[in-house]
């Protein structure tokens, strides 16, 4: 029989994984394969330590759902083959196909062990009394006990004064109306899914209050707000496929008031609840699983993350009452054990940047946290969750404004508390102190969170509080004053360079990246791109403002690479458009990231994030120098088969002062010094602009315009192009001084800062 047809994997697709150059980050490995046929397909997979599969140590799983699969039980060290075959129903049984080719890989010694228990067994042992979501039923009188006799107790006090009690005055919000002619709206949108979001809060909030308190009058709001939610019409404007995260939030409002209130519901009351909150989980669980196919091309951002906030609660609140409640949640569970996170991998990076991280993370953690509590699988000891705190840390520190990449609905403003939430998340899960630390950096100077839309329409605090200090324990901070110098995110292609990041009127924070998932999602066209914050004030920034996904400054300006610290060749940038197979194929690479004596040095290849636009670029090279804490040099290699002009960008909060080869920007508490000490096709020509070319004057209105430095070469096939960028303080005046030597193989740059002298080698643009 000949070998399974095994379709072709890509840029958008899951792999054919593990393999012989798969590095496992625990055990046992997660196998993943590209979908036969794309519809309702059922596997057989067999694992063995023989090539043949003829060991007596031979795995075979039948009646496998999807193309992804986390075995019951680890792997003994050593080296295995595995392999899988589509069964095909016929009259008589499932029939097997021929197998696929047999991969080979390698179990080490000492991984993580992270099993998922398997279908028949994982709720053997799960109660199914109400309440189900965050506090099990069987938890909850020693809960009530503790809060009667301290109502502080776990942050009580404050969750019933500032998230029960407000919504004992509030009218009961309006089901939101359509769009003007059902055309979506960036301001009514937003509005939709904060009512949505506040109807959340009412139903979640007085329910668990009163079935906590055994309070009747919270009992009856509680249960007057559910019905009123349970009227709304599910294929009106808070449908799925009218707007998503309006959608999202009232199947949530739905799952907890069914928990929780389920004992308080007449038996037809329970079924209308159940009714509809079915029909909504049925509508994102179809989007989820046979429209998007996330187990076959899993970057939907907004998919992947409503596992957590609609399948997981939904589904355990409706499991053993709604059959279809337990095929979602095992879809769920095992993608969180097997596919996730599409975004990044071992060491915890999220290609779609901090903010999304931030919004990802919050519902991945009460999703999970809920999977713990109701059926006692421990998802958070994959090796992702360990290390994925490192992310915001080191590419979102406290005190940075502007400093990161992708979209970032705060943009303009330092990380939000939010963030600061989920880091400490994952300081009580690994005990580490430099995350507690952050927690605390953010908590004590975001003094008013919920004014702010990105915080009140995504999450409570007062409650996030309670269910985390039910939970975990208080770990000391620990201040970071030893973080990794360069820190190279591999997962994902970040690089963030840190000096005193303890300190942030000290602090010197140098970030780039060269990415593999290209400007996909919440990416955008900015490979080989960098930012530099410094003495607590953004220098090289992340332009723009954030408007709504898909303004003309989402669409014209901040996706693009005119709006980054990067180069554009004869005025084109990276593919940044809407197709994302393109944009999956405008990637990045990360060539090396290390430490010198002297200097931490980052080299990266963006040449394939042009080929769209620029078809004639052959090569593009960016290495960056950061030299003795003090200084950056920048040289870019351009190599074309035409002759084309480079223009080299930089953008700034305010004007740049221009003077030949030189430009100074000067900021409040810091400036920068930028020299162009090498162009391989003479002086550069420098211009400077305000604004933000190509959006609409309308969606400008009282925001603040930005500056855009240009550095422009002649025209030429070859380019070599040498930036030296020195950060001060704005009250500090420092020379870096340099000299040339030309020879036939290349051009040797000297600097000298304090006596020290350092150099860059830059070929020659032969």
């Amino acid at each position: 029989m000949k070998a399974l047809f095994e379709p072709q994997s890509g840029l958008l697709t899951v792999q054919y994984q593990p393999d012989e150059t798969t590095e496992l980050a625990e055990n046992p490995p997660r196998f993943t394969w590209i979908p036969a046929q794309l519809d309702h397909d059922r596997y057989v997979l067999q694992i063995s330590s023989q090539a043949d599969f003829e060991a007596a140590d031979t795995i075979t799983v039948e009646g496998i759902d999807y193309n992804f699969y986390t075995p019951d039980r680890p792997l003994a060290p050593g080296t295995y083959w595995w392999r899988y075959a589509l069964l095909e129903p016929s009259a008589a049984g499932d029939v097997r196909s021929a197998w696929s080719r047999a991969r080979a890989f390698t179990v080490p010694a000492g991984l993580p062990e992270t099993p998922l228990p398997s279908r028949a067994t994982r709720y053997a042992s799960t109660p199914l009394a109400h309440p189900r979501l965050w506090l099990p039923a069987e938890r909850l009188p020693a809960f009530r006990a503790e809060v009667e006799r301290d109502r502080a107790h776990c942050g009580w006090a404050d969750f019933y004064e500032k998230s029960v009690l407000p919504w004992t005055e509030r009218p009961l919000i309006a089901e939101p109306a359509p769009y003007p002619e059902h055309k979506r709206v960036p301001k009514l949108w937003r509005q939709m899914y904060m009512d949505c979001q506040e109807l959340l809060y009412a139903i979640r909030h007085l329910s668990v209050a009163g079935v906590v308190l055994q309070d009747e009058r919270l009992l009856a709001l509680a249960k007057q707000w559910l019905l009123h939610a349970a009227a709304w019409d599910t294929e009106g404007p808070t449908a799925r496929d009218y707007n998503d995260e309006a959608a999202f939030r009232v199947a949530g409002a739905l799952a907890w008031g069914y928990d929780w209130l389920h004992g308080e519901l007449s038996k037809d009351e329970r079924t209308l609840v159940r009714r509809q909150l079915l029909r909504r989980t049925e509508q994102v669980a179809f989007h989820v699983i046979e429209r998007s196919k996330i187990h076959h091309v899993p970057y939907d951002s907004h998919a992947v993350r409503s596992l957590s906030s609609v399948l997981v609660p939904c589904c355990i609140a409706l499991y053993e009452e709604e059959p279809r409640a337990r095929e979602w949640l095992d879809y769920a569970l095992e993608y969180f054990s097997g596919l996730y996170s599409p975004w990044g991998g071992r060491d915890g990076g999220w290609a779609e940047g901090p903010i999304y991280w931030t919004t990802g993370m919050a519902y991945v953690i009460d999703a999970i946290n809920l999977i713990q509590a109701f059926a006692g699988i421990e998802l958070f000891r994959r090796p992702f969750f360990h290390r994925t705190g490192d992310f915001p840390l080191y590419c979102f520190p406290p005190g940075t404004v502007r400093a990161s990449f992708c979209d970032m609905s705060n943009l303009g403003e330092p990380p939000i508390l939010k963030t600061a939430f989920n880091i400490r998340q994952f300081a009580g899960l690994t005990d580490n102190g430099w995350y507690q630390w952050y927690y605390e950096q953010i908590k004590r100077t975001d003094v008013d969170p919920e004014s702010k839309f990105y915080n009140y329409g995504w999450w409570d605090f007062h409650f996030d509080e309670m269910v985390y200090r039910y939970a975990y324990p208080q770990v000391e901070a620990v201040a970071p004053v030893d973080v990794d110098p360069i820190h190279w995110f591999r997962d994902i292609g970040w690089v963030a360079i840190h000096d005193r990041m303890e300190s942030p009127d000290d602090h010197v924070m140098l970030l780039t990246k060269a990415s593999r998932y290209g400007s996909i999602s919440h990416s955008h066209g900015d490979q080989g791109a960098f930012v530099l914050h410094a003495y607590g004030e953004p220098l090289a920034m992340h332009s723009g403002h954030y408007l709504a996904f898909n303004t003309s400054m989402h669409t014209e300006w901040r996706r693009h690479t005119r709006s980054k610290n990067s180069i554009l060749i004869d005025g084109k940038g990276q593919y940044a458009g809407l197709n994302k197979a393109l944009n999956m194929e405008a990637y990045g690479i990360v060539e090396t990231a290390e430490r010198r004596a002297g200097c931490r040095y980052v080299r990266m290849d963006a040449t394939a994030a042009y080929k769209e636009e620029v078809p004639y670029l052959q090569r593009y090279i960016r290495e960056l120098y950061y030299f003795d804490s003090a200084y950056v040099v920048v040289v870019d290699q351009v190599d074309l088969e035409q002759a084309g002009k480079i223009d080299w960008l930089l953008h700034t909060l305010g004007p740049l002062r221009l003077d030949g080869q030189r430009a100074l920007y000067e900021g409040s508490k810091a400036k920068l010094d930028v020299r162009f000490v090498y162009s391989s096709t003479g002086a550069m020509t420098l211009s400077s602009h305000q604004g933000f070319p190509g959006v609409k004057p309308e969606e400008l209105a009282g925001l603040d315009l930005h500056w855009h430095l240009q550095a422009r070469t002649e025209a030429a096939s070859r380019h070599r192009i040498a930036a030296l960028l020195v950060p001060m303080r704005a009250a500090e005046s420092r020379y870096v001084s340099y000299f040339m030597d030309d020879q036939d193989h290349g051009v040797h740059l000297y600097f000298t800062d304090n006596g020290v002298t350092r150099h860059v080698d830059v070929p020659k643009a032969y």
